[in-house]
Order: C-alpha cells, then structure tokens, then sequence
C-alpha cells in the first residue's frame, strides 16, 4: 500500500485527463467557434488538436512524432520505476506525489498520441504514415493573459505576432505543477536524512553497581 498510493495518485490525473479531453472532443466545435468563456477572455475552454509536444510546441518531421510517442512510453515506464526507487529509499513524501503527477500527466498523452489516431474520428493527421503512435493530443484549457506584436527593435522576434499563453490539458497541467514543486521544494524534498546517534547504554550489571555505589 506504501508503493500503490502514489500510483493511485496518478490514475486518478490519468482518468480526469481523458475524461475531460473525450467531453471535449464529444461536445464542442473545434477552434474559436467552439470556444467557451469562463472568466472573460482571460480563461477559456478552446479545443484544439496539437500534433506535436506540450503546450503546442510541434515536430516538424515526418516521423518526428513517432519518435515522440516512442519517446514518451520509455519516459512513462522509467517515471513508474523511479517512483519505486523513491519508496524503497524512503524519500520525501513530498518529492515522490510530485513524481505520482508528472507520471500521470505523462500517461495521460501517451494515451492521446498512442491510440487518439486509431480509435477518434478526424483525430490523425492526413500525412501521418501511420495510425497508431501518431494521435493528436487534445488540448483544452487557454489562459489567454497576453497576446500582441512585439516592438520592432526586439532582435530577431520584434515586430512579430504572439501569444505567450499556450492553450494546454489537464496532463500537461499536472506535469508543470509536479516540475514546479520539485523545483521549489528541492532543498527539502532532497534534503539528508539525519540519523539519531545511538546512545550507549551501560550493562545491566555496571548499572547495578553504579546505583549501589
């Protein structure tokens, strides 16, 4: 029960992840039309597909995202085996929860980029040269704080259009809250484990004279 805790921890982020993309993908129109406002133009549910890494970073090679999903898997088992390196060391609770997110943000769009392109309807994309690995993740969640062009006189990006608020899920929303604590909490969470000294303690037979005397 030590170990399944954490891995419980992930499951339930794996669950609501896919919960929330297939409500998505089943219930709204993708792209601005589509778009829900929750807190104005500041929060925002706004479906789209993302081919590519998180945040909507994309690989631009043929077979760059089947090197990605493959990727991903190989990261997701080693995640899974580090958890249980952290229990058998008796770790910080808190930096192994951290680790329970990340897994669980990391399954969540291994799912999406393993089976997406399988099994959802319009969800491959044309020049994918194969259906499974090449899923696109469906992403949801836009904080849209800031967007605009850039002053000219800023090297190589001025003078450009931008949004810095990427429109990302629930498992990537789980991986940067993990990262960040761990990044925050660091020198706690790896912190030496301080051993009591033993203390020496007399015979039975020295403490008996010892009273006598």
């Amino acid at each position: 029960m030590k170990l399944y805790k954490y891995f419980w921890l992930s499951l339930v982020v794996v669950l609501l992840d896919q919960f929330i993309k297939l409500l998505v993908h089943f219930n709204m129109e993708m792209g601005a039309l589509g778009e829900i406002k929750l807190l104005g133009d500041w929060f925002k549910i706004h479906y789209i597909l993302n081919p590519g890494m998180a945040f909507g970073l994309k690989l631009d090679a043929t077979y760059g995202k089947l090197a990605l999903s493959l990727f991903r898997i190989l990261a997701t088992v080693g995640i899974a085996y580090y958890i249980t390196v952290l229990v058998r060391k008796s770790s910080h609770p808190g930096l192994i929860w951290c680790v329970a997110l990340i897994l669980g943000g990391a399954v969540g769009n291994v799912i999406d980029s393993t089976f997406y392109g399988l099994l959802i309807p319009g969800n491959l994309p044309v020049d994918a040269p194969m259906a499974v690995f090449h899923g696109q993740v469906i992403d949801m969640i836009y904080l849209d704080i800031w967007e605009g062009p850039l002053p000219s006189w800023i090297p190589f990006i001025g003078g450009k259009y931008y949004s810095f608020w990427p429109i990302f899920n629930i498992a990537d929303a789980s991986i940067f809250v993990g990262v960040c604590l761990i990044l925050i909490m660091q020198k706690r969470f790896f912190a030496p484990v301080s051993k009591a000294t033993p203390t020496t303690e007399l015979p039975e037979t020295n403490q008996a004279q010892t009273k006598e005397n």
